[in-house]
C-alpha cells in the first residue's frame, strides 16, 4: 500500500463520522483510528467547532447559508455523494460531460468524483436543464456540497 493511498484514507476518515478503519491486504495490515477527545467547552452558550479550510470550498461540515440562494423554488440541486476531487470531463483532453444550458436525462453522467483513486460517475436522477455548475474542474468537494443546479423539464 503506497503513501498516497494511506493519505487518502486518513483524509476520508477525517471528514466522516467513522472513528476507526481497519484494512488488511496482501501482507499489509493498516488500522487508522480517529483521536476522540473531549468536546470544546461552550462559550456563551455556543460551542466552538474546529474547521479546516480547503482552498475555496466551505469549511469541513459547513453547508451553504441556504440552498435557496443557489436554486430557485422547484429547481434541483445535485450534491456530492462523497468526498473527493470533482472532474467535469472523463479525461483531461475530453469535452465536459455537460455545459450550462444542456438538457440531461436520468442516468446521464454529469461529472466524475475521484475518491481514493477510484473514478465515480455522478449521474442525473431526473430530466432537466443545467442552470448552474457550482464547482470548478479539479477542485476538492465535500460530502453534500452542491455541484449543479438543474431546472426540471
Amino acid at each position: 500500500m503506497d503513501l498516497e493511498t494511506i493519505k487518502a484514507l486518513v483524509e476520508v476518515l477525517g471528514q466522516s463520522d467513522v472513528e476507526e478503519l481497519e484494512l488488511q491486504t496482501a501482507g499489509t495490515h493498516l488500522r487508522i483510528r480517529r483521536a476522540v477527545g473531549p468536546r470544546p467547552a461552550p462559550v456563551n452558550g455556543l460551542v466552538a467547532e474546529p474547521s479546516v479550510e480547503t482552498g475555496g470550498t466551505p469549511a469541513a461540515g459547513a453547508q451553504p447559508a441556504a440552498e435557496e440562494s443557489l436554486a430557485q423554488p422547484g429547481e434541483i440541486v445535485v450534491t456530492a455523494p462523497m468526498v473527493g476531487t470533482f472532474y467535469r470531463a472523463p479525461a483531461p483532453d475530453a469535452p465536459p460531460y455537460v455545459e450550462v444550458g444542456d438538457t440531461v436525462e436520468p442516468g446521464q453522467p454529469l461529472c466524475i468524483i475521484e475518491a481514493m483513486k477510484l473514478m465515480n460517475e455522478i449521474e442525473a436522477e431526473q430530466r432537466g436543464r443545467v442552470r448552474k455548475i457550482l464547482v470548478a474542474n479539479a477542485q476538492p468537494v465535500e460530502y453534500g456540497q452542491p455541484l449543479f443546479v438543474l431546472e426540471p423539464l
